[in-house]
């Protein structure tokens, strides 16, 4: 076996890649990536003394290659118009995997091969490269050219610069963004100590990826949402790492360049358990918390300033510095960082994340069947945002919980008032995300709208809950609606909501949506165009399915008096008046053309305008003989169209009256957009009071359906669960028509012990118990009810769980060494105040040595680590060893022996009895198992046979069928 392992630096080949999207269509894609791609950050452009010759290429592919070779780990997308296009290397390599026509452009310089795909498709073609594909895309956009930059363009209207740089972590508002989850980018400072220590081949357990206990390595943290804001760091170290990874899940990795020359560095194997993807960056100048201010929306608060660690602060600069590179300029606002050691949460190591189901099933990775699925009510997308996060995150401070039940509890009192407050919601919008687009210096005037419509609905829900505190007695809920409401500022906010609602036209806004589909119909009739002319029937099904008829030109939705305005007239002294000034030349118009009919003789005469011939009159049929000492600039057999002085300068007037007016809608618009800045505090703080409420009412709802009740919290380290339920295994009995079967749970009090050891039949429920009693834990101190008839616990610090195994080839580790690794973190980890669930130690090797391993680990639990443990486990022996260490005396002692069993008909049915009793089950049943599971009745026979010959030797029991 090798000692160690280099974490793979490959890329996926494109034929591995399309094999995965057939056609195009896709709803979701699994792609054969390498074990951990990684990415680094753009070069610097040569100096232009040194860039090498270029062939002629025309202006357009000239600077998409310059571009190309700039931002050289990206693929590029060029604006073209109406057109993004790749070019180069990326049309060959990146247009089959989007399944794109593929052409060849011919320059003066040879051909060019290139894709392409219309604007408004973007989103569909960035999810695929950047979410499925896990690429780093450049966005090239065309930005207009001054006089000089004409002159130096050879007469290009545009240039085209990179604008933005989309990677997996750090998208904004991308249509294929988890509206549910959180997307964090993640910075990994390695203390400058300990950069070089780890990976060494001398370290005996290095192949295996562990890290010693004698060499802890400090690390500092830093993750951001640049969809949100939300900034926080953390100081940990190596061997915590994964837990971390888990907890927040990031999208992407950010490490210091140095590791790219590292890659036996002991962070890789860690890394590379779940295929992070990972970027090289350099750290920049951001190194003392107040050169972060500038990206900040206020500033650290100052008593928690000197709290944050210097490895906190250094991968605070490499994040910070890495999303500044990626916005190229764009401007950000993020909420001041918050530290996770001030934050009083449980701890949940990963495998306990994946064993006990949380967040996504363990076979399958499914959202549902796992807890959040079971639990999800929530109506707003923020809402089920802050669920994930608390599920990954229980809080462990007894009056957080308690205030999360307090208003549980009213929900549940007052279902009318539920009712109206989760309505009032779903008027809401996604405002912690609306609100950081304009933070970024994005936002239309949709968002404005969606804010506005958020913050009446605030007003609603205040007014709402205010008037039903007055009516309510009890003094605690009155306490804790009354905090809930004082955390809202809505003064300057409706204020905002005000100006937006007076200012923005929300009928030209649908109109306006109209014509951009509009537009979008325009381009695909042109790509249609296209590939009827130079592709094959096979190029024309890739293209989406759309209306046949041909749509009129996105110019005429303009023309004349169909002008889609964004802000009605009252929005600004000056928009009244141009607005009345265009009114007046409306009226000329009409009256100019009444005019002109009655001297030209011509009824059928209109006044338009069009892109190629500008102001025309136009005339048909008959009146054509009456018009005929004027020049024609277009005529046909019925049609005749001729300039007019009067109407050429009267339109003329038209067009500077509408240019103004747009320039001056422009104008309010930035000026709202900085208006919502100037609340993004208030704003950011409204949100989050709706994403609790959200959950609140979601909790009561769930406990009112599913008969869930209020579990005590308290400071002991006992847990008393009567009738204790499995949240989603419950669910899934209830489909079939079946019921759960409720089991109590005393464990951690002085008269039941701090250690139940359960023994039983495969199939009976040991593994349901365990589970169900760690869930119910987490559901307690994350602030929901709870399915039991009664629960009352002391708060946990962390659960783990050693439930479940496979193997790791990729780390040459068998099932065995997988759960040993698991099982020794537990041992060094786990406080008093912790709570364990340990399910089958020891199965991986011979009964002998599993029996062996399993008790040591069972007394480790009880006289060092002294937690609250339930323990399962088919070694009957483990009980015997520890009645003889005296564990079990004739009070009690600290291990309690419970059981399932099977009972048996007498005529070879039998059914599980999953109720647990005290007492020792000796017999595992499993041939039992073996004939539900269809094995053959010779193999069963045989079986049968050597169990009996074993009882034979030891007078034991004999398993009956």
């Amino acid at each position: 076996m090798p000692s160690s392992r280099r974490v793979p630096t490959a890329v996926p080949s494109p034929v591995q890649a399309i094999a995965m999207i057939p056609g195009g269509k896709k709803t979701k894609t699994t792609v054969d990536l390498s074990d951990l791609p990684q990415g680094v950050l753009p070069r610097d452009p040569l100096p232009q003394d040194e860039a090498p010759s270029e062939p002629a290429y025309p202006t357009v592919v000239l600077q998409a290659r310059r571009n190309m070779q700039k931002f050289d780990n990206c693929v590029l997308l060029t604006r073209v118009g109406g057109f993004y296009e790749l070019y180069f290397e990326h049309a060959d390599e990146y247009g089959p995997l989007l399944n794109l026509k593929v052409a060849s452009k011919k320059t003066s310089a040879g051909p060019v091969p290139m894709a392409g795909f219309p604007f408004f498709q973007l989103d569909r073609f960035l999810k695929i490269l950047v979410q499925d594909l896990n690429r780093y895309v450049a966005i090239a956009e065309e930005f207009p050219n001054d006089a000089s930059g004409k002159i130096k363009s050879g007469g290009l209207m545009h240039d085209r610069r990179v604008s933005r740089i989309i990677t997996p972590g750090t998208l904004i508002d991308e249509n294929f963004i988890d509206p549910f989850a959180n997307n964090y980018v993640m910075a990994i400072h390695v203390s400058g100590d300990h950069s070089e220590k780890l990976g060494s081949a001398s370290d005996p357990l290095d192949h295996q990826g562990a890290v010693s206990a004698r060499d802890p390595v400090p690390l500092g943290l830093a993750w951001l949402d640049l969809s949100t804001g939300h900034f926080f760091t953390q100081s940990t170290e190596l061997a915590s790492l994964s837990a971390v990874l888990s907890r927040v899940s990031p999208r992407e990795l950010v490490l210091d360049r140095s590791f790219e020359s590292q890659k036996d560095h002991g962070i890789f194997s860690i890394l590379a358990e779940d295929r992070h993807l990972v970027t090289y960056a350099t750290p920049g100048g951001l190194s003392n918390l107040a050169d972060w201010v500038p990206y900040l929306e206020s500033e650290v608060a100052p008593d928690t300033r000197d709290s944050f660690t210097g490895d906190e602060i250094l991968a605070g600069d490499l994040l910070l510095n890495y999303v500044k590179d990626r916005l190229q300029g764009m401007s950000m606002k993020l909420q001041p960082p918050v530290r996770h050691e001030n934050m009083q949460i449980m701890s949940i190591d990963k495998n306990s994340m994946r064993a006990l189901e949380i967040k996504q099933t363990m076979r399958d990775g499914f959202y549902r069947g796992s807890l959040l699925h079971a639990i999800r009510r929530t109506v707003t997308k923020s809402g089920a945002r802050l669920l994930n996060e608390w599920l990954s995150s229980p809080s462990t401070s007894l009056d957080v919980i308690k205030t999360r039940q307090d208003l549980v509890a009213r929900f549940i009192d007052a279902p009318n008032l539920r009712d109206s407050v989760v309505l009032l919601l779903r008027r809401s919008y996604d405002s912690q995300r609306l609100v950081q687009k304009f933070a970024l210096g994005r936002g239309d005037p949709d968002d404005l709208l969606g804010v506005a419509h958020t913050i009446r609905a605030t007003e609603d829900i205040v007014t709402l809950l205010r008037e039903s505190r007055v009516l309510h007695e009890a003094p605690r809920v009155v306490d804790c609606l009354e905090s809930l409401t004082s955390r809202i500022s809505l003064d300057e906010p409706l204020k905002l909501a005000v100006r937006i609602k007076e200012s923005i036209d929300e009928e030209g806004i649908v109109y306006q949506h109209e014509v951009e589909d509009s537009t979008a119909s325009q381009m695909m009739a042109l790509a249609e165009d296209i590939v009827s002319n130079e592709g094959n029937q096979e190029d024309a099904t890739i293209l989406p399915k759309g209306k046949k008829k041909r749509p009129e030109s996105i110019r005429e939705h303009y023309a004349e008096d169909n002008e889609s305005w964004i802000m009605k007239p009252a929005a600004s002294p000056s928009l009244r008046k141009l607005h009345a000034e265009l009114a007046s030349q409306l009226q000329e118009k009409v009256t100019l053309a009444e005019s002109l009919r009655e001297r030209l003789q011509a009824t059928s005469l209109t006044l338009r305008w069009t892109p190629g011939l500008g102001h025309i009159a136009h005339i048909k049929g008959k009146d054509l003989k009456h018009v005929t000492d004027v020049r024609a600039i277009s005529s046909s057999r019925s049609t005749r169209s001729f300039h007019l002085p009067e109407w050429t300068a009267l339109g003329q007037r038209l067009d500077q009256t509408r240019f103004q007016i747009r320039a001056e809608e422009q104008r309010v618009f930035q000026s709202l957009r900085e208006h919502v800045v100037r609340n993004l505090v208030k704003l950011r703080r409204n949100a989050a009071v709706l994403d609790e409420l959200d959950i609140a009412t979601s909790f009561a709802k769930l406990a009112t359906e599913q008969n869930l009740i209020r579990p005590q919290l308290n400071n002991s380290t006992s847990h008393t669960i009567i009738g204790g339920r499995h949240p989603t295994v419950e669910g899934g009995l209830y489909e079939q028509g079946r019921s759960f079967v409720r089991n109590d749970c005393l464990v951690g009090t002085p008269s039941a012990g701090r250690l139940w050891l359960i023994t039983g039949p495969n199939m009976a429920g040991k593994s349901t118990f365990l589970r169900q009693n760690a869930l119910i834990t987490i559901l307690a101190q994350v602030g929901c009810y709870v399915p039991a008839s009664f629960a009352e616990m002391g708060i946990v610090d962390a659960i783990f769980s050693r439930v479940g195994s496979a193997d790791n080839l990729y780390r040459d580790q068998s099932t065995f060494m997988v759960e040993m690794l698991e099982t020794a973190q537990i041992l060094k980890q786990a406080t008093p105040r912790s709570f364990v669930i340990m399910d089958e130690i020891g199965r991986g090797t011979t009964p002998e040595d599993g029996t062996a391993v399993s008790f040591a680990c069972l007394r480790h639990l009880v006289t060092v680590n002294q937690c609250r443990t339930l323990f399962a486990t088919h070694f009957h022996e483990v009980a015997d060893l520890a009645e003889a260490e005296g564990m079990c005396g004739s009070d009690g002692g600290t291990v309690h022996f419970y059981c399932t069993d099977v009972e048996e008909d007498g005529h070879g049915g039998f059914v599980y009895v999953h109720k647990l009793r005290r007492g020792i089950n000796r017999q595992s049943h499993a041939l039992k198992v073996a004939r539900l599971a269809g094995l053959p009745e010779s193999a069963i026979d045989t079986a049968r046979r050597v169990l009996e010959r074993g009882a034979e030797r030891t007078d034991g029991p004999e398993e009956s069928v």
